[in-house]
């Protein structure tokens, strides 16, 4: 995982975000046109807030459009047999300890394009995430984040 080009995404993600692609091309890019169509038909396109409104739309749409084309060309499917046993690796669930507070926390490791920390999912690229990969449970280590270092305990794996 050393290539930060490199994206690793789940079978499940890849398709989500191929078909989110295509529904973008096909039906996505026919109601852009609909719209900046419609707005043109309501007169002068100096004074016409909405054919500006259209016209941003069309533009921010086409930009997910790329960075999603972008995202998928560099994708590549995670494949479990690869990693080591008993290790944290991507998509592994660790709960670890805060040996300060005793407070436990509970993480799932996923690329930066998944990560949602709302939902407990955090990059392997982040502080946190890149203290833990490779490590086992029992572990105690240090971790450096921006407010300091936290000393953790690796709990349990899955």
């Amino acid at each position: 995982m050393s290539d930060n080009n490199v994206v690793y995404l789940t079978q499940e993600r890849l398709i989500e975000l191929e078909n989110e692609l295509k529904l973008m091309k096909t039906n996505g890019r026919a109601q852009m046109a609909q719209k900046i169509s419609e707005a043109r038909s309501h007169g002068d396109l100096s004074e016409n807030a909405e054919y500006d409104a259209a016209k941003e739309a069309q533009g921010l749409f086409e930009m997910r459009l790329s960075k999603l084309e972008g995202l998928l060309s560099r994708a590549r499917v995670i494949d479990f047999s690869q990693f080591p046993k008993g290790q944290v690796h991507i998509l592994s669930t660790v709960k670890i300890r805060n040996l300060k507070t005793n407070k436990d926390m509970e993480y799932t490791l996923v690329s930066p394009e998944e990560a949602d920390m709302n939902s407990g999912k955090i990059s392997v690229t982040s502080p946190i995430g890149q203290g833990l990969m490779g490590k086992k449970t029992g572990d105690k280590l240090s971790i450096k984040v921006p407010a300091g270092t936290i000393e953790v305990e690796i709990l349990s794996l899955n």
